[in-house]
């Protein structure tokens, strides 16, 4: 299905040189005072939580979501195209072919934004579509021999592991389904013929709902890369972390995203020792972005907490020795809270897209950039 003709926003607010909110922290003796999200531009496009972001030829794709906290409304089906280059929005898909929040999405051939799972407003799907950025068409995939499919997906974790493979781990089942245990999935695709099937793992992790997963990198002898394993943590109240996955060295092909500039200024913030050596506990719909070495999470809303319970701590998981060390980075601005957000990096910098505040209720229509200064 060609959707109608895309069109450059005019309401585009860019906001370079605009006054930032600051998050201090003693500059005696650090190497890295301080961290604050440095706005880079506004739109009522982008007010929504609960939807995904993802690099699609050197663009920011955003899709999805909900302008709104309220499940009963209907979610959104636009693909909103950011250029990092030119700081323009361009809304790619402005109809309402595949409407989905809490949903996944992963980027095969740096061409097919794959949208898998979520809410269409109705109920949760485990089914697959996919937007195709050059010709700007919506595609519905075909389901293959699955064993064991999930019944419905929806704040789950999809991923990629190779243009053929990911793995989905997370919320799955009716809406009333609660488990102590969740399956891990291995999701097959095959863009050329669009079909795809599930596989159930014979391992379990326990339940989560908008948990976040990280694919590290693991030290080997010397210094060099064993392999990967994919971390789950969040969703739950507890700071434990769960492994859902390990592969060795050549058994997946892991997309490069070079960040050196962003990796080495991480680095010097955990050195610092400002942060405290806390992991994140009791936390859901933050978001998580490997960077190098590292892991990034923000914000998030804190689990048993009926008041205040959206966050706005920068917590860095530094996988550099085994275990992994946990950092928080607290901030007092509440302006920053967010909830159901989401980060990507692209060219060395990392990028805050959309989400709720303070409220849980707002939407954030923003795309903020991580400035650490180090």
């Amino acid at each position: 299905m060609r959707d109608g003709s895309p069109s450059t926003v005019d309401y585009t607010t860019h906001l370079a040189g605009t006054t930032k909110a600051r998050p201090e922290m003693s500059t005696s003796g650090s190497q890295c005072s301080r961290w604050e999200w440095q706005p880079v531009v506004r739109s009522d496009l982008l007010a929504r939580g609960f939807h995904t972001c993802n690099v699609v030829q050197g663009k920011l794709l955003v899709f999805g979501g909900l302008s709104s906290p309220d499940t009963r409304d209907s979610p959104l089906g636009d693909v909103v195209a950011f250029d990092p280059a030119t700081l323009t929005l361009r809304r790619l898909a402005p109809e309402r072919v595949c409407p989905r929040s809490h949903h996944e999405a992963v980027v095969l051939a740096d061409r097919l934004l794959c949208v898998v799972g979520g809410w269409d407003g109705a109920r949760r799907v485990s089914g697959v579509c996919s937007f195709d950025v050059e010709a700007e068409t919506w595609e519905d995939w075909a389901t293959g021999p699955c064993e064991g499919a999930p019944v419905g997906l929806s704040s789950h974790t999809c991923t990629k592991l190779t243009d053929h493979e990911a793995r989905v781990v997370g919320r799955e089942g009716g809406l009333r389904t609660q488990r102590r245990y969740a399956s891990i999935f291995t999701l097959s695709l095959n863009p050329a013929t669009r079909t795809y099937w599930y596989k159930e793992e014979e391992s379990r992790t326990a339940s989560r709902a908008g948990h976040s997963a990280m694919l590290l990198r693991e030290s080997g002898s010397g210094g060099k890369g064993s392999g990967y394993q994919l971390m789950v943590f969040g969703g739950r109240d507890s700071s434990d972390m769960d492994m859902a996955g390990r592969w060795g060295k050549g058994k997946i092909h892991v997309d490069p995203v070079q960040a050196p500039g962003l990796t080495q200024q991480l680095c010097r913030l955990v050195s610092a020792e400002k942060g405290s050596a806390e992991a994140p506990k009791g936390l859901r719909h933050q978001s998580c972005t490997v960077v190098g070495p590292f892991a990034v999470i923000f914000g998030g809303e804190a689990l048993g907490k009926g008041r205040d319970a959206v966050c706005n701590d920068l917590y860095v998981h530094d996988a550099r020795c085994s275990p992994g060390k946990w950092f928080r980075f607290p901030c007092p601005d509440r302006a920053l809270k967010r909830v159901g957000h989401r980060t990507c990096l692209w060219n060395d910098k990392l990028y805050l897209v959309g989400g709720f505040g303070a409220d849980g209720k707002t939407p954030c229509g923003e795309i903020q950039s991580l400035d650490l200064h180090c």
